[in-house]
């Protein structure tokens, strides 16, 4: 019997993707593949391959860092507004507000023009441990990002924590839990599984967002792009390829977040 289901399975899912609709997207993406391998030019790849490799991770990771310490900023800033009192919700709720009503192009500006050219002024500074990293662009990208993401995810957390029921919050107060026992073990849970589909939307819109920090002259896959269209004077070639980059990461960061909210149970709560 499990055979015989195993089987049914897979030929259920293989007539989805036979598909008259399917198949034509799957030809016309064909076309276009086959079209760019043999139409266009990928000569330049070999002299650019190293670079390219470098711009990928330094992509990566600093994506990954601004959203996981985006993240980790979210939190109380989502607590702060769906729980604290006037004096800590309001200074979250302007931070959040702030982040989110003006362009990150600007707030990267800001701190790489502004901020970062107030430091050489101060011969403290150029004497300090911190001046080889504050005289680089790239921790000036990683706190815009990171700022940015918290800014958006810390109003999503605050509409996860408050939509925690308060029925279970008061039940664990009966059972003699500590605060710090039901915010760990009942209240943060919850809500990060209630902001999981939404921070999976803000990680890919993180991704997104990386490219901006070329304009600071930190070197990422985007900028590695631009090069190539500087040195080559080909368009289309590296666009190209810089999109099916993209799209991959993108399509990898879905697939991971949907096996993690597959392996929360459906109710929580």
């Amino acid at each position: 019997m499990a055979g015989e289901a195993t089987i049914i399975n897979v030929a259920a899912r293989t007539s989805l993707w036979l598909q008259p609709h399917r198949i034509v997207l799957i030809l016309i993406a064909t076309g276009l593949v086959l079209s760019a391998v043999f139409f266009m030019r990928w000569d330049w790849l070999p002299q650019y391959y190293e670079m390219g490799l470098m711009g990928l991770w330094r992509s990566l990771w600093i994506l990954a860092v601004t959203c996981i310490l985006g993240f980790l900023f979210a939190v109380p800033l989502g607590l702060a507004q769906a729980a604290g009192s006037i004096w800590v919700a309001a200074p979250a709720k302007a931070f959040c507000t702030v982040i989110r009503g003006t362009p990150l192009l600007i707030q990267l500006w800001l701190l790489y023009y502004g901020l970062g050219s107030l430091f050489p002024q101060y011969p403290w500074i150029r004497e300090s441990w911190m001046w080889p990293y504050l005289r680089q662009a790239w921790p000036y990208g990683v706190l815009a990002l990171t700022l940015s993401f918290a800014g958006y995810e810390g109003e999503v957390m605050r509409g996860a924590f408050a939509g925690v029921p308060r029925g279970q919050l008061e039940a664990a107060r009966a059972f003699g839990m500590s605060r710090w026992k039901i915010f760990r073990r009942i209240w943060l849970p919850q809500a990060i599984y209630r902001a999981l589909p939404t921070l999976t939307g803000e990680t890919v819109l993180q991704l997104k967002s990386t490219p901006l920090v070329a304009t600071i002259s930190v070197i990422d896959i985007f900028a590695v792009s631009s090069k190539v269209r500087q040195d080559t004077y080909l368009t289309y070639e590296p666009l190209l390829l810089l999109a099916l980059i993209y799209m991959t990461v993108t399509g990898i960061l879905v697939f991971a977040f949907s096996r993690i909210e597959a392996r929360i149970p459906n109710k929580v709560g």
